[in-house]
């Protein structure tokens, strides 16, 4: 209907191209324009001005011989004032595209070790939509961005690679439960040293308190008894104890007892054993 009134409608973000006789002519904006077709004018076609985008897949081989699969996405338009350009010099956009992707990435990859390529992503994205920007803009195409999306690499080398940091993370958890153990030694041998040495702290107390209560009873029984001497007042307190202990191991059905001569004459050579041992005491002291 629209060409039988020689109207036709070019929707938004669309320009399309005016010819008479199969010549261009003209650059049609968006709405509606006559013409007549019985004067030779016709539309060659129609071109998009929305933003578009290609993603390109290409194998190249790092500096380190290890094949990676690059990933570009690229992001362009064509522009409204060289729309003829757009329309009459390229048949196959997407192609042509394509075709510098290739040639930049397998120009700069090579160059690079495999970490290196990770790192420098963007500094490839560049170097590709500089040349691309280049390229295209004679042709009526405006390069919008450039983005490396993904870098794949052999799935022997990525298993490889997982296993290294696999391993070196392994290496970083056993140093560190090392040292752990190495400072829970530690502190549990410190805590055993300070331990025994409050120990034995207690240990000197205990017997320094029984040397000093053993001398006081014997100082006050010879004052209060006079004519008694200090051996004498001894071989009672170690005889009253002997007895107190014989008692307490009679007493208790459990105990492990260890028993010793106790006749007279056993009772005095350990009564002078045992005064022997508390009287070179007080004397080292």
């Amino acid at each position: 209907m629209g060409n039988l009134l020689c109207c036709v409608q070019v929707d938004q973000s669309t320009v399309a191209i005016k010819e008479q006789f199969g010549k261009y002519q003209d650059v049609l904006e968006p709405g509606c324009h006559c013409l007549p077709w019985f004067l030779g004018f016709q539309l060659a076609g129609f071109l998009s001005l929305r933003l578009q985008q290609l993603d390109v897949r290409c194998e190249t081989k790092t500096k380190d011989n290890v094949f990676v699969n690059v990933v570009a996405s690229i992001q362009y338009r064509a522009l409204a004032d060289k729309a003829n350009d757009a329309f009459y010099k390229l048949s196959n956009t997407k192609g042509q595209i394509q075709a510098y992707v290739f040639d930049v990435i397998r120009a700069s990859v090579p160059k690079l070790n495999l970490d290196d390529v990770f790192e420098q992503k963007n500094e490839i994205a560049r170097a590709v939509e500089d040349e691309l920007e280049k390229a295209m803009s004679a042709y009526g195409y405006e390069i919008v961005q450039t983005l490396i999306v993904d870098i794949e690499p052999d799935e022997h080398v990525k298993r490889a690679m997982n296993e290294i940091n696999a391993a070196a993370r392994m290496r970083v958890a056993a140093n560190e439960k090392a040292e752990a153990e190495k400072i829970l030694q530690i502190k549990r041998a410190e805590g055993e040293a300070e331990s025994k040495y409050l120990s034995g702290l207690g240990i000197a107390r205990q017997r320094q308190a029984i040397v000093d209560g053993l001398r006081d009873s014997v100082l006050g029984f010879s004052v209060n008894v006079p004519g008694t001497s200090a051996k004498d007042v001894m071989d009672m307190v170690l005889l009253t104890q002997y007895f107190d202990t014989m008692k307490e191991i009679g007493a208790s059905s459990k105990s492990s007892a260890v028993f010793l001569p106790h006749g007279p004459g056993a009772v005095r050579d350990v009564a002078s054993q045992i005064r022997d041992g508390l009287l070179q005491a007080s004397v080292d002291r």
